[in-house]
């Protein structure tokens, strides 16, 4: 089975969105920050399994500019979603606290498709810091899946994508 499907990293600017990407898609890490203006589309193709079977999924993955000011243009670049990672940037907690609203504004436009949220640059906080506990708080009130990450080491970048994955390739099955 083959499926295409549409999938949005949201969060504030310099969160590492575009940097998650890369590493997903390209498997590299630059330091450099580049912004991103609208949005940019890379593709990845998957295979996961579903029902004991290999389902080839083609991931269009949208990266959306962060901030306000985009805000009213980023909303037009949701439709069509089938899933989103929301990313926050751990060593910045109001990041984390941003992601209500874009998880408000997404489900406006693309209602109950999966979610996974992820916390990125791990690798430059304390393992014992409040802001994960904080991060796993805010995932628990949406009911979705929670990964701290790093886009420069690697750490959980290909297991949020996957799962994510997993999750819009179930609700494919059920949705017919």
């Amino acid at each position: 089975m083959e499926l295409q499907k549409k999938v949005c990293l949201l969060g504030d600017f310099a969160v590492g969105k575009t940097s998650l990407i890369r590493r997903f898609v390209e498997g590299i890490f630059d330091d450099k920050y580049l912004s991103t203006l609208g949005a940019k589309v890379d593709r990845k193709v998957l295979t996961l399994e579903q029902n004991e079977q290999a389902v080839q999924l083609k991931l269009l993955i949208w990266d959306i500019a962060g901030g306000e000011k985009f805000n009213m243009m980023m909303r037009s670049y949701y439709n069509g979603s089938s899933g989103a990672i929301l990313v926050c940037d751990l060593t910045r907690p109001e990041t984390i606290t941003s992601l209500k609203n874009y998880v408000d504004d997404f489900y406006g436009i693309n209602q109950a498709v999966p979610l996974v949220i992820m916390g990125n640059k791990v690798d430059l906080i304390d393992p014992k810091s409040a802001t994960i506990t904080n991060l796993a708080e805010t995932a628990h009130q949406y009911q979705v899946p929670c990964f701290v990450s790093s886009a420069k080491t690697g750490q959980n970048v290909e297991i949020s994508f996957h799962t994510l994955g997993k999750s819009i390739i179930e609700r494919s099955s059920k949705n017919g």
